[in-house]
């Protein structure tokens, strides 16, 4: 399998071909780990989860080191959609059925506080991120239309959540330029952001809090014990508790998490300004994402670009016709963006667990994990840290509720898994089509 650190991008490099990057709000460069060190928490990866948590153990009292082996906000972090979803990745209903009211409750209360993570940290640190609430949900189809008002009556009766509002074919057509759609639902409690510059505003607050990070610092081996060992390969770290968070870009570092987290790729493109034409698209300064399986993504800039992400690969290099792979479902919906230059257009890698719920793990007694957030990791990733912070801190229940949720590993093993997951995949995406 490809080295998923380097074969997409330049060592210690952001993306030049992303819009996050041309607009980012950088920090300087963070030194790499030379020799041995000692802290309380050594996290790998310094994205949403590693940040979160470095944030919430440094409250605590803890000394924090963070190794990411790119940079700040380096994967998925600083590449995504942006959007801040409701709930989690399963439905309330499908939980319930799974783990009963009670549990399925409490994972409403820790999504719904995800958000509330994820502001407060935003006025705390005053972090420009240009965070912005509204995400449409829309259907293509009758009964996706069917599902998405019955999930919006479910939840405003069982969970009293009345910022949902049931949209038809004329109702999403005040909100969206095209007919595409038979209607969907419009979530204002839901949001969306810069997701790099939210990255690196939680990096530059975990800095002024006193964690120590250390970037280009790939890390080769964990060590377990009391205390345990991280090295990379010009130094190591002694802490009490280890928390992984490098998502999909971990490889095979730890066995019992890649058995239960897959890596996949994304693509987004971003057009020229849009002048005009774009508030005739979108109407209302909202996030996007529809019901096809591999999902379209999509909203306007600060400076009213389309932002469009979707467009599935089977492979783990990008492909040549990026572009492409996100222009072509975009035209589909927007055919009057056909004239519309493509200034940017760039891959990510996610994660993805067999039944997209996150991967909450304890590894041993003092490392734990969490990834896998499946397209939806800019809240939950912000909560995990949270919750991981609690765990280590000795009030595990919500850690735990989370890692409760059963999650096979992917079928075929390091060799036959992704060939497995190449062929789910094509036919969810040949359903989409037809």
């Amino acid at each position: 399998m490809l080295d998923l650190l380097n074969a997409n991008d330049q060592p210690g490099q952001y993306p030049a071909e992303s819009y996050y990057t041309a607009t980012a709000d950088f920090l300087p460069q963070q030194p790499a780990l030379k020799g041995e060190t000692r802290a309380d928490i050594c996290i790998i990866g310094a994205g949403y989860t590693g940040l979160s948590a470095a944030l919430h153990l440094r409250e605590r009292g803890y000394d924090v080191v963070v190794l990411e082996a790119q940079r700040i906000g380096f994967g998925a972090s600083g590449r995504n959609g942006g959007q801040v979803g409701s709930g989690q990745r399963l439905g309330q209903d499908v939980l319930e059925k799974q783990l009963g009211q009670d549990a399925a409750r409490a994972m409403w209360d820790i999504a719904q506080e995800a958000k509330a993570t994820l502001k407060s940290l935003i006025n705390k640190h005053k972090i420009a991120c240009d965070l912005t609430p509204g995400v449409l949900h829309a259907a293509f189809g009758k009964a996706d239309l069917a599902h998405a008002h019955a999930e919006a009556e479910h939840l405003a009766t069982r969970y009293d959540y009345s910022q949902i509002t049931p949209l038809d074919a004329e109702g999403i057509r005040a909100h969206l330029g095209t007919d595409a759609y038979c209607g969907g639902n419009i979530d204002m409690g839901a949001a969306h952001l810069h997701p790099l510059n939210y990255a690196l505003g939680l990096g530059r607050a975990a800095l002024a809090a006193g964690v120590r990070i250390h970037e280009r610092s790939r890390v080769m081996r964990i060590d377990q014990g009391e205390p345990a060992s991280v090295h990379t390969d010009a130094g190591q770290v002694r802490a009490r508790f280890v928390v992984v968070a490098g998502n999909g870009y971990l490889g095979g570092l730890v066995p019992q998490i890649s058995a239960r987290v897959m890596p996949i790729n994304n693509f987004i493109v971003a057009t020229e300004p849009l002048g005009d034409l774009a508030d005739e698209i979108i109407k209302q300064n909202i996030a996007v994402a529809d019901s096809k399986f591999v999902v379209n993504y999509y909203r306007l800039s600060a400076d009213k670009r389309m932002l469009w992400g979707g467009g599935e690969s089977y492979g783990y290099r990008f492909p040549r016709n990026l572009a492409d792979k996100a222009r072509k479902p975009m035209l589909k919906v927007f055919p009057q963006l056909s004239g519309a230059r493509i200034d940017y257009a760039w891959g990510g890698t996610l994660a993805i667990t067999t039944r997209r719920m996150p991967a909450f793990q304890r590894i041993s007694g003092n490392i734990l994990s969490v990834g896998g957030y499946s397209g939806s990791g800019v809240a939950m990733a912000t909560q995990a840290g949270k919750l991981i912070a609690e765990a280590i801190a000795g009030q595990a229940e919500r850690f735990d509720l989370m890692a409760s949720f059963p999650l096979p590993s992917f079928p075929g093993g390091r060799l036959m898994r992704w060939p497995i997951l190449v062929l789910a995949m094509t036919w969810f995406s040949l359903r989409d089509r037809f």
